[in-house]
């Protein structure tokens, strides 16, 4: 029983959102217990075809500065390229993602859109397989001496003015703070008492391997039908969709003829089912907390927020959560955060969430099989092939314009960093590994240099000219890559020790 030394954080569930958060906590110093009721982290869904996840533009640049990029990225190399292969090769464009299954194409993008995105190692969109890219994030939280406990999900909790009692598997816990990180069927969220607001499944959704009699009666690719929409991958993986209501999602077994018979209502063709090798439902669903915090329970990723993986947001959403809430929480336990700081997680992230779940819906409403969903895709297919169009979906896809309302003036504040190339070679990814805000001032101001000695310890400052500065002076940037000030011309010192202040405290 541990009770006489409480953990900083307990986090619940051990998946990308669970162990990046633990990554974000340990590099603050912070002890740090994960619990994760699966015994293995292996699974067959978490690998190919099933296990394949987009990752965004917001995601890649967090595990730049984290030095995790290249670890995640080189493995997936073959794997993704594999698979992406398989997707576009044969096609005389190469499509950058799709809304509802309509393709926005690279070739049309005009990324001139984005001003404040320079090259570098954090591309816009990268493909990684989930099983590895856990396997990576679980290598590096227990290298920072994050503890982690399979086989032990959270039964119930408790939670006074100081801690959280959590039991799991007849042992009991003690945390200064619990997160809740444990899927979409959170228990986190539901002993928390968390209200979880949404709206109900139209359909229910089948990813199948299986082994088909003839397998070449079906047409690769993805198809609308009259009942609903199916994908193929000879020889046989199949997602399709068929509108029930969500009726048969975890409501029964999956079996080959089930399979078969929805495959028949869904394609229109009597193809035979042989063998059933892997198969799992989903819906579109798609609820969200109303609060991300209560006292010293907070949620993250899919306890947070659920919603169908049309588009595969929700990992970049989830990961989105740990980044932004990783340095709060650790500065609200170090005791140095400014008033409201922890709340700030909230403010920014829920509306993010929000966003998510209604481009799922709208992808849900065009895939209706009826005359008015198709009529209106075939408005989508017009305009996602016009350059306008293909930027703004890619921008909506990547997440590339995400911004956070921080209140300043200058264009930049609230956007992610731009990966600056200094002149000594230094990438400004590389600045950020050690979790703590950056003043990067590009003349060498004595006043700059001053109001960065006043927070030594919370904010790094480094004078450095870029090889391109994007006609920036100075920028104040916080832990997780975002920018809290900026300034073109001769920076207002008042203003960028206002921004300073509000994201990291006052000075003792």
């Amino acid at each position: 029983m541990h009770t006489t030394n409480p953990y900083d954080v307990i986090i619940a569930g051990a998946g990308p959102v669970g162990l990046f958060l633990a990554c974000e906590l340990r590099l603050a110093g912070l002890s740090v217990l994960v619990l994760e009721q699966s015994e293995q982290p292996g699974s067959p869904l978490k690998r190919l075809p099933f296990g394949m996840r987009g990752l965004s533009a917001s995601t890649i640049e967090a595990f730049h500065h984290r030095g995790l990029l290249e670890g995640i990225a080189a493995p997936q190399q073959a794997a993704a390229g594999a698979s992406a292969g398989a997707h576009w090769i044969k096609q005389p464009r190469r499509p950058g993602g799709h809304f509802a299954g309509i393709q926005f194409h690279l070739d049309a993008i005009d990324s001139s859109k984005w001003p404040y995105r320079l090259p570098g190692p954090a591309g816009t969109n990268m493909a990684v397989e989930l099983e590895q890219l856990e396997t990576v994030l679980a290598a590096r939280a227990s290298a920072m001496d994050a503890e982690i406990r399979r086989g032990l999900g959270v039964d119930d909790l408790d939670q006074s003015d100081g801690d959280v009692t959590i039991r799991a598997g007849g042992e009991t816990f003690r945390a200064r703070w619990l997160v809740g990180c444990d899927g979409g069927r959170s228990t986190v969220r539901k002993a928390g008492g968390f209200a979880f607001a949404g709206t109900d499944p139209e359909f229910t959704g089948y990813s199948v391997e299986v082994e088909l009699a003839d397998p070449d009666r079906l047409e690769p690719g993805r198809h609308y039908t009259a009942t609903g929409m199916y994908t193929y991958g000879r020889p046989g993986t199949i997602a399709m969709v068929e509108f029930d209501g969500g009726a048969f999602h975890r409501t029964q077994p999956i079996t080959a003829e089930h399979v078969q018979a929805v495959l028949r209502r869904v394609c229109g063709i009597d193809v035979t089912v042989t063998a059933l090798r892997l198969a799992t439902t989903w819906t579109d669903r798609a609820h969200q907390a109303t609060a991300y915090r209560k006292g010293r329970v907070l949620l993250a990723g899919d306890a947070a927020h659920i919603h169908s993986p049309l588009g595969g947001q929700g990992l970049n959403l989830g990961l989105g959560d740990a980044m932004n809430l990783g340095w709060k929480l650790a500065a609200t336990i170090r005791g140095d955060a400014p008033a409201g700081l922890l709340d700030s997680y909230f403010e920014e992230r829920h509306p993010v969430g929000a966003d998510v779940l209604d481009w799922s819906r709208a992808q849900v409403a065009l895939m209706r099989p009826n005359r008015g969903s198709r009529a209106l895709g075939a408005i989508i297919r017009d305009l996602i092939d016009t350059r306008d169009g293909a930027s703004y979906f890619a921008d909506r896809v990547w997440g590339t314009s995400l911004r956070y309302d921080l209140g300043g003036v200058h264009p930049l504040v609230g956007r992610s960093a731009p990966d600056f190339e200094l002149v000594d070679g230094t990438r400004l990814g590389e600045l950020m590994r050690s979790g703590r805000g950056l003043l990067l001032d590009f003349d060498g101001r004595a006043p700059l240099r001053a109001l960065g000695s006043r927070w030594t310890g919370r904010i790094a400052y480094v004078a450095s000219t870029a090889r391109e500065r994007l006609g920036l002076s100075a920028l104040l940037i916080r832990p997780d890559g975002f920018v809290a000030w900026a300034a073109d011309g001769e920076p207002d010192i008042k203003e960028a020790a206002q921004a300073a202040s509000r994201w990291f405290g006052e000075t003792r």
